[in-house]
């Protein structure tokens, strides 16, 4: 029976590092949110909002961005559960909202993404 648990141990292990998150490697992926978004101590709102402490925050929340009425309204306090759902499929996720993106759509890179962006706090600076 432990031999059995053992085993099962060692085939679930490699299957949960799959997934582990690397900000370095959300670092390089972020660059396709670059166009639109900022992040960091000088971070400034562009065609979508500042995504310093993204995780945690009211959505439709940074001051001075103008949201759509969707995002404002929707409720939603920013976790890694719905933030992946809302970057692979921004439209489905949160109709009506203003994303001009169609989606990421891999997991690990979901995973690395949002590690990356909680190295940043609300301040912008490195937590």
């Amino acid at each position: 029976m432990l031999r059995a648990f053992a085993l099962s141990a060692l085939l679930i292990l490699p299957a949960a590092s799959a997934f582990a998150q690397d900000a370095e490697a959300g670092r390089s992926v972020f660059g396709q949110c670059r166009a639109c978004h900022q992040v960091g101590e000088t971070a400034r709102n562009g065609a979508g909002p500042v995504l310093n402490g993204l995780f945690g925050r009211k959505a439709g929340t940074v001051p001075g961005y103008n949201y759509s009425e969707a995002n404002k309204n929707s409720g939603i306090t920013w976790d890694e559960t719905n933030f992946a759902a809302y970057i692979k499929d921004p439209k489905g996720f949160m109709p009506g909202n203003k994303m001009a993106y169609a989606g990421l759509k891999d997991d690990k890179r979901i995973a690395d993404l949002t590690a990356y962006l909680k190295t940043f706090g609300a301040d912008g600076k490195p937590k």
